[in-house]
């Protein structure tokens, strides 16, 4: 059979996420396991080795496509590389091996279903874990919702961000809603919703033991001082680097293109120059963006020690207050918390629903087949050889008679 792949990413040999794409990724013992399981057949490690081994994925080339590169190979130029977006799958088993034709070639479906599925669960579903962050909280102090809460907003904020950056006039026929609608529904639940319930919270410093809360609060605060040392250090030892860099940057000498005389002049000649050059700005702009990453790591660390010192202030003035209103505050916490997790399970929804109709649109026919699995009879071969063989002796008999030699019995 034939598969074509044609997802984001795939000219330059990623996949969405730009991890590496392989071919034999199609053969993985995950994909067989599947598959095999699929067609109700035996999943044992010596049948799952023998399908492997009687799997072949071979890139299908087009006969222009290695016409002109053998034209740049002649100039004396390095063609790139070329990745091929058809690939022919084949499954060559021996025919004593217990599997009828019809079930090889569902066997072979299966197996490029099986791929599918894969790429659609880690490319285009949202991860289950989305959306759950209300579950996190039966297990969490009163104190600790707005760090949930904030985290899980940020989350959908970002996705929301990075989808719209993909899909800006993309709606939703389901919900009717776009990215950048969803993301304005987001803003208003965290100020609406979120806001109250956390005000709620940080108003009456709740939390089910005030005592146990501090000594939390208080080894999170090492931790993040820690943090906040080895970041500095980083960030030292990274702009140090820079402003050595920046200083040798007069002695770096500008690259230019060669003038001698080509006897190609399709085939580029670089000078030692220039490729001093070019390395040197490689490395000036990997420490840039090194320094960079490094300096908003320590100012996010610092960001998260502020707020938490916040609240810890915030903590302790309730820290002696032995007065029994909590309660009634509490169960107000309550009702403002039933109330936001019917909100945000309506958002999530939205979003889950949204991203599934885009899911469609954008990863329908990424993977496709382009030629259902055949198989070839077992007669075929031995009816082509028969009729070479005959051609063959026709022609040599014809030949032998032109000449005047015969076989058998002399002519009179």
């Amino acid at each position: 059979m034939r598969v074509i792949f044609a997802f984001s990413g795939y000219g330059k040999g990623e996949y969405p996420d730009h991890s590496k794409f392989q071919s034999d990724d199609m053969r993985a013992p995950d994909i067989i396991v599947e598959a095999l399981k699929q067609q109700a057949l035996e999943t044992t490690e010596d049948f799952q080795s023998k399908v492997r081994a009687a799997l072949t994925i071979e890139g299908l080339i087009p006969p222009n496509v290695i016409k002109e590169r053998d034209r740049l190979r002649a100039s004396g130029q390095t063609p790139a590389p070329y990745l091929p977006d058809e690939y022919l799958v084949t499954l060559t088993l021996p025919r004593k091996f217990p599997l009828s034709n019809r079930q090889r070639e569902l066997l072979l479906n299966g197996i490029v279903n099986a791929y599918q599925e894969k790429f659609q669960r880690n490319y285009a579903e949202i991860p289950p874990s989305f959306g759950n962050a209300f579950e996190s909280l039966h297990e969490a102090d009163l104190y600790e919702y707005e760090v949930i809460l904030n985290m899980e907003l940020q989350n959908l904020t970002a996705y929301l961000n990075q989808q719209l950056d993909q899909a800006k006039t993309f709606r939703s026929p389901t919900t009717n809603l776009s990215f950048s609608d969803l993301l304005t529904q987001t803003e208003l639940f965290s100020r609406i919703r979120l806001n109250e319930t956390l005000g709620l919270i940080r108003q009456g410093g709740l939390s089910h033991n005030r005592a146990i809360a501090m000594m939390k609060m208080d080894y999170y605060l090492r931790t993040l001082q820690d943090q906040e040392q080895k970041a500095s250090e980083e960030e030292k030892v990274i702009d140090d680097l820079l402003a050595k860099s920046q200083e040798r940057s007069e002695n770096y000498v500008l690259g230019i293109k060669s003038q001698a005389t080509q006897q190609r002049p399709e085939s580029p000649i670089l000078d030692q120059g220039l490729i001093d050059s070019l390395l040197a700005n490689d490395a000036s702009n990997f420490l840039v963006r090194q320094a960079l990453s490094a300096g908003l790591n320590v100012k996010r660390i610092q960001a998260e020690k502020v707020q938490l010192l916040e609240r810890r202030k915030d903590m302790e003035v309730f820290l002696n207050d032995n007065s029994q209103n909590q309660s009634a505050i509490i169960a107000k916490v309550e009702e403002s918390l039933n109330e936001l997790g019917a909100a945000y399970k309506e958002l999530v929804s939205k979003i889950r629903k949204t991203h599934a109709d885009f899911a469609k649109q954008q990863f329908a026919d990424v993977i496709r087949i382009s030629m259902q699995p055949a198989t070839d009879s077992k007669y075929r071969p031995v009816a082509v050889a028969g009729a070479i063989g005959g051609l063959i002796g026709l022609a040599l008999g014809i030949g032998l008679s032109l000449l005047g030699v015969y076989v058998g019995s002399n002519r009179v």
